[in-house]
């Protein structure tokens, strides 16, 4: 029974990382952050949004684990937690695979016989 809440724990994570991916800008704001850290407003004037939206966006992918903040003064700066992501894609990776998986055989067959 263990197995299963880890298991269904890593489900829940990685659709969590993954709805909050789904945005096109926020997936912008993660490939922006790829090359270094940001400072909000570099990043809203690059969207030409306002901070409000922006805060929003940055709050959905913080809570996501897909980035942390640091203040500095009046200024928010942002970067990628790259251990979120490669983890995120290691389970991707086992999720999609036939030779790994995180459910047994058993489940397997079972979901074939209806």
């Amino acid at each position: 029974m263990q197995g299963m809440i880890i298991v269904e724990q890593v489900y829940i994570d990685a659709a969590k990382i993954m709805k909050a991916l789904s945005d096109p800008k926020r997936l912008k704001i993660v490939d922006m952050l790829s090359h270094g850290e940001m400072c909000a407003k570099n990043i809203q004037s690059a969207f030409s949004i306002s901070q409000p939206t922006l805060s929003h966006d940055m709050r959905v992918l913080k809570e996501a684990g897909i980035t942390t903040e640091k203040r500095v003064g009046k200024n928010i700066f942002y970067t990628i937690n790259v251990n979120v992501l490669n983890n995120w894609s290691n389970s991707l990776d086992v999720i999609v695979s036939q030779e790994n998986s995180y459910v047994n055989d058993d489940a397997s067959e079972e979901q074939s016989d209806l």
